[in-house]
């Protein structure tokens, strides 16, 4: 089966052009691989709006199926989905108050291989319609992250610009799939090991992290 990938994170952080870019190298490499487009983003293009609060649950729903479709048809390789229901649900929090879309969105979230959630170290870059403020991304940022750490769900977060960051996705995604697909690695061109936590790739790294500060006094390994 298709290892099935998402991207999360608020406007103007990255998703879309690491999609594209893990989507490219994949091929290169041989490993067969399909996008999955933000289908909240095209809905908006379409409707030359943003949704209403009694919309939401649909496009949240037919995120989740575009990319259970996409995993159905590709036998092997890795489906990269440019968001998931979660970043939805996070919107309806923000904009709506509403935190009914949580549950089924964690639900789906659970189901999925490989979570990535992108660093806020790129600059904000509007786009004269769909992207509201460096503030907004920041919040949907802190209600991923705080859904995430809550339902125990591991994830990788994924910071630096351009091939750094593919290659940090890259690394991921070849470890859930028992391969090195990455082009460079520090260690070999350094002879050394810098140690940094916004280049870490242990995708439980920072679920230990945060779990640790919101359950002090839990104890256990959650890693998938």
């Amino acid at each position: 089966m298709a290892l099935v990938v998402t991207l999360l994170g608020g406007e103007s952080t990255g998703k879309t052009s690491l999609a594209r870019a893990l989507c490219e190298q994949l091929a290169a490499r041989g490993v067969a691989s399909a996008m999955v487009a933000e289908h909240l983003r095209h809905w908006c293009e379409q409707h030359r709006r943003a949704p209403h609060l009694h919309e939401q649950a649909a496009l949240a729903r037919e995120q989740a199926r575009l990319t259970d479709e996409a995993a159905s048809r590709l036998a092997e390789g890795v489906v990269i989905a440019d968001t998931s229901p979660l970043v939805i649900a996070a919107y309806s929090e923000l904009y709506f108050q509403d935190r009914s879309l949580w549950s089924e969105a964690l639900a789906w979230q659970c189901r999925v291989d490989l979570t990535l959630l992108m660093g806020l170290d790129l600059p904000w870059v509007a786009d004269g319609f769909f992207r509201d403020s460096p503030a907004v991304r920041d919040a949907v940022d802190t209600v991923i992250r705080r859904e995430l750490q809550t339902a125990g769900l591991a994830f990788q977060t994924i910071h630096g610009r351009g091939t750094a960051r593919t290659e940090q996705a890259l690394r991921a995604i070849g470890r859930r799939l028992g391969q090195d697909l990455t082009t460079t690695e520090q260690t070999l061109t350094t002879g050394r090991r810098a140690w940094s936590c916004d280049q870490c790739s242990d995708p439980d790294c920072e679920h230990r992290l945060f779990s640790k500060l919101l359950a002090p006094n839990t104890h256990g390994d959650t890693r998938p």
